[in-house]
């Protein structure tokens, strides 16, 4: 337990140290004692030695990505984690109900039709949750094991949103259109603004709140559903919760970044080598985690080449040979 507590403290340090450097990251530098003053000055009355510029690209430029990065990440593995002890499948990835196909198409759509980014975000998000809407309503009408159920329905759904999308893609303006799709798809977290971080806090909120405070109800679900009755545990009704808890957060996080993969896939794993596979300590780590590895992955994608990098194309580099050396070292992280 001492152990265990050590990480947790280690890695809330490491968010807080990689939080601060990401305000210095980029073509206007910023120095940490200035960003420092400039942070507190919200708090306290400290006399004001810097320029405006500083002021506005702290709170205006920077702080909504650095907030965005955290909450996209913490909410991608957390839904990852819960899923993959649902599913009792360490393959599972949030984007397993059609979510994300259903968010890629809701924005493709609306880009195809012009909307603005505001109808781009709201398009992506409701579509992302009518696309696990219609996986779970129909998987409750097939007679067979409801979790087999909902991962074929899953696949079909998405695989249904995912045909639209390219359809949208096939039909695009090449010159400015289909650009504009092809570079959301690939996920980024550029050019957001404080409204858009507002935006998506209270679906994260209601997503990752309701999961914490039930987290160690969420090892009943690795159980059989007899061992679970015994227990005097519905695992119907947390397998709900779960699902709406991480389509919530999976939707919000897609409407604003795009689609960034593995990191639903990879984090979990990484959370279980740390601190194993009990959901009371697995949890608030994913969280830690999540939150800290997007927000190093979007400092390289500023800060790499001189051209941003879609956030997309780096998990996949970083999280696939992570997951073949996971997988070559006979998937320990899940048995751990």
């Amino acid at each position: 337990m001492k152990n265990r507590n050590n990480n947790r403290g280690f890695m809330l340090a490491l968010l807080i140290f990689i939080f601060l450097i990401s305000f210095t990251i980029g073509r206007y530098p910023v120095s940490i004692p200035t960003l420092l003053k400039v942070l507190l000055s919200k708090v306290f009355p400290i006399t004001r030695t810097w320029p405006d510029t500083i002021e506005t690209i702290v709170f205006r430029v920077r702080l909504p990505r650095i907030l965005a990065a955290m909450l996209v990440g913490a909410s991608l593995s957390l839904s990852g984690a819960v899923y993959q002890g649902m599913f009792k499948n360490p393959l599972v990835s949030p984007d397993i109900l059609g979510v994300s196909a259903g968010a890629a198409f809701g924005a493709a759509l609306a880009i195809f039709l012009s909307f603005n980014t505001v109808g781009i975000q709201i398009s992506a998000f409701l579509f992302g949750i009518l696309g696990v809407a219609l996986v779970y309503l129909i998987s409750i009408r097939v007679k067979e094991d409801p979790l087999i159920s909902l991962v074929i329905i899953g696949i079909l759904i998405g695989s249904i949103f995912t045909s639209f999308t390219s359809l949208i893609k096939y039909i695009a303006d090449t010159e400015d259109k289909l650009p504009t799709i092809t570079f959301w798809l690939m996920g980024s977290l550029s050019g957001l603004l404080p409204k858009d971080v507002k935006r998506i806090f209270i679906p994260i909120l209601l997503g990752i709140v309701p999961l914490y405070l039930l987290r160690w109800k969420l090892n009943v679900l690795s159980l059989d559903e007899d061992e679970a009755k015994t227990l005097g545990l519905d695992t119907g009704k947390i397998r709900i919760i779960v699902i709406i808890c991480s389509t919530l957060m999976t939707a919000a996080s897609v409407s604003i970044s795009g689609i960034i993969g593995w990191i639903g896939l990879v984090i979990p794993h990484l959370g279980r080598i740390l601190v194993g596979p009990d959901y009371r300590v697995l949890v608030p780590t994913t969280i830690l985690l999540g939150s800290t590895y997007l927000l190093i992955i979007d400092n390289i994608a500023r800060a790499l080449t001189t051209v941003e990098i879609p956030l997309g194309i780096l998990t996949s580099l970083i999280g696939a040979p992570f997951f073949i050396f996971l997988l070559l070292n006979k998937g320990r992280s899940w048995d751990k």
